[in-house]
């Protein structure tokens, strides 16, 4: 029997949904503005917000004042120089820290939560999820709290999936499903998407002339070329590669990062690059690309694949520590090539171009639609939350509201 789809709250319940991010990497607060987009794509009737983390436990900006710099600032910094050797220990000592300071950290949150009133909060970030979820359920009883894996696994134990909390994952791989049922979570607090999530653009490309618009920009039409991409900041990383392969036609996007692309466009090659600074037309770029280049970061490689794009990373120990399964991803899904070191980029660019139709026809494998599943997550969540709250017993799950692809 088809079930009667969510009735559409009045203008006077539109419930306010908050979304938690931060700065630190680009990639929650990229997700969160996704998010944000899908929801009002799929017209519900909610008015979402964005919450940054660092503004309501540091309100006075008091870290920028004390040492002149943001904390979030310092991290990227620290990613665009390459600078992640010894971060698998400092992510234990910042957790340990997190940990001992978690009754300011909830006190703060009470304090916000209380003030603005939520009626759903979704986490979009690692290692707070214990302070967040206490906050929300002492200050706010019944309010359904989220937490939305940003990255295809989890890195255990403390980092996105806390054990004994009542709240509800959105999880977009097996792997993170599996990980949220051996933390001891039933089933219908768990959530699987069939991937990461990432911007509506990637899937509204339409067609364009490659050889026209690659001759337009300075490159070779019969080249094949690959897209070299560190995140937003850039990675130094990336001068290495350019280095390397003088012969290859590359198109090199650095981000924010200035200095590396001047370093980067005084290099010698005997073919042509064309080096970008930070652009949101990372999808055409993809458009006009034969392959990828980049960190395992889980936001690239999907958008990589999305736009059928064959990978190429490297994992090894400067790797973030929760991006290391994403590695794994990759070949567990045959949509590219791992290595463990720069120093192996060339010859993997040699065999992922001898055999590029086989890793293409990979990323063809793949339908990744996360962004258009999370809003109808998030209302069957809200709903059946509502109802636990007036009482009833909900015998089915809610119909979600279908979003527009």
């Amino acid at each position: 029997m088809t079930r009667a789809p969510l009735p559409t709250p009045s203008p006077a319940l539109r419930r306010t949904v908050d979304l938690v991010y931060f700065n630190a990497g680009g990639g929650h607060r990229a997700s969160a503005i996704a998010l944000e987009a899908a929801i009002h794509r799929a017209a519900l009737p909610w008015r979402v917000r964005l919450v940054n983390l660092r503004e309501v436990l540091d309100p006075h900006d008091g870290f920028r004042k004390l040492t002149g710099m943001d904390p979030e600032d310092v991290y990227n910094k620290r990613l665009a120089r390459g600078w992640t050797l010894g971060l698998t220990h400092e992510l234990k000592v910042l957790q340990a820290v997190i940990r001992w300071a978690k009754p300011k950290l909830v006190r703060l949150l009470q304090q916000h939560w209380l003030a603005t009133e939520p009626d759903m909060v979704v986490s979009l970030v690692p290692n707070f999820n214990r302070s967040l979820w206490e906050s929300v359920a002492t200050s706010l009883p019944g309010v359904p709290y989220v937490t939305v894996l940003t990255d295809l696994a989890d890195h255990p134990p403390h980092f996105w999936i806390e054990k004994g909390q009542d709240q509800y994952f959105v999880c977009g791989s097996a792997k993170a499903v599996q990980q949220a049922r051996s933390a001891g979570y039933a089933e219908d607090r768990i959530h699987a998407t069939s991937g990461m999530m990432i911007r509506t653009a990637f899937y509204e490309t339409g067609p364009l002339d490659r050889a026209e618009e690659r001759s337009r920009l300075g490159l070779d039409p019969e080249r094949p070329t690959g897209l070299v991409l560190f995140g937003g900041q850039g990675s130094k990383a990336m001068a290495a590669i350019a280095k390397r392969l003088p012969d290859v036609q590359l198109i090199l996007a650095c981000g924010h990062n200035e200095s590396l692309a001047q370093t980067l466009r005084a290099l010698p090659t005997r073919a042509p690059r064309l080096v970008l600074g930070f652009t949101p037309e990372v999808a055409y770029y993809m458009q006009l690309s034969d392959f990828f280049i980049g960190k395992p970061g889980p936001g690239s490689i999907s958008e990589a694949v999305q736009l059928h794009l064959p990978v190429i990373v490297v994992c090894n120990s400067w790797t973030l520590p929760q991006e290391r399964y994403n590695a794994q991803w990759v070949r567990e899904q045959g949509v590219g090539l791992v290595r463990s070191s720069y120093a192996k980029v060339p010859e993997a660019v040699e065999a992922l171009l001898r055999d590029l139709d086989r890793y293409r026809a990979a990323t063809h494998k793949v339908r990744n639609r996360a962004v258009f599943e999370l809003p109808g997550i998030l209302q069957s969540i809200l709903a059946r939350s509502e109802m636990r709250v007036g009482g009833a017993t909900p015998t089915a799950e809610p119909e979600p509201l279908r979003a527009r692809a």
